[in-house]
């Protein structure tokens, strides 16, 4: 089970590049970053981690691609991650450049992560809307995967139509770059993942043991070989036996939450979590 890291990449924080070049040295396997285009004053979707204010960090977020691009300048070996990226709030056509270039930058380091969104604002900024918002992300998908795949690449959904198409670069991981979706457990999202993705990537390990052999199955059902579904537990508070558990059921990769803060307190949670690599 790799061991890897995730930040709320801020204005404010560490710098992405100088935290990827430390995590790199002290032997963790990736580093994940989230994507927050903007959020509206108005607030009327509630903080999904249940306090009475969004944290200020939400507002401040990095673009993903271009920190991870800066943090693959000065590494060699760490994997480079969004964890999420808000698919439906992004246009397929750039999003599959964006990732393609990562992977190439990076010789062959990017993962992508995708999120649904929580933010209903946010989405409306970008004209989604909240009720078509896992459509439309499986369509922006598969028309992402179309272009990554194909030398004259189309896509033809409700929501999401693509001519044919040239792009390049092509990603240098081949397939594609792991793709992992973010969310809660069900149906709906277990079936997207048997579709088009490699792994799911939840909040924490809440509910993983009963979750894991239900997708396992839905991937079967698929023809996939579950073997070789990725799970990424995300914003983990560490523990000797929690993250044995966590690879005893199947758990690929763990990534501990770090502080959104200065460096010299980044660098800190770095250096207490190195007991725990393996």
């Amino acid at each position: 089970m790799r061991i890897g890291l995730t930040i709320f990449a801020t204005d404010r924080t560490i710098d992405l590049g100088t935290l990827a070049r430390e995590a790199e040295a002290r032997g963790f396997a990736s580093l994940y970053v989230p994507e927050h285009t903007h959020i509206p004053t108005s607030r009327r979707t509630p903080p999904p981690t249940g306090d009475a204010e969004l944290a200020d960090e939400y507002r401040r977020t990095l673009d993903p691609f271009v920190a991870l691009a800066a943090a693959a300048a000065v590494t060699s070996r760490i994997r480079l991650g969004t964890g999420i990226a808000l698919v439906a709030q992004r246009d397929p056509i750039l999003l599959a450049k964006e990732v393609s270039t990562l992977d190439l930058v990076s010789h062959g380091r990017a993962v992508l992560g995708v999120g649904y969104g929580w933010n209903v604002e946010e989405m409306e900024s970008h004209g989604v809307a909240y009720a078509t918002r896992r459509r439309l992300v499986r369509e922006k998908m598969l028309a992402t995967e179309a272009l990554w795949a194909n030398d004259v690449a189309s896509y033809e959904g409700d929501l999401v139509r693509l001519a044919p198409t040239w792009q390049w670069p092509k990603p240098v991981q081949r397939p594609r770059p792991t793709v992992l979706v973010g969310g809660a457990p069900g149906p709906k999202l277990f079936a997207d993942i048997a579709e088009w993705a490699d792994g799911w990537m939840p909040i924490g390990g809440k509910g993983l043991c009963d979750a894991i052999p239900v997708l396992r199955d839905a991937l079967e059902r698929r023809g996939r070989d579950p073997s070789a579904l990725e799970i990424v537990p995300m914003g983990v508070v560490p523990s000797p036996g929690k993250l044995d558990h966590y690879a005893s059921i199947g758990v690929t990769e763990v990534a501990l939450r770090l502080p959104s803060a200065a460096p010299e307190q980044v660098l800190r949670q770095l250096d207490a979590y190195r007991p725990y690599l393996r």
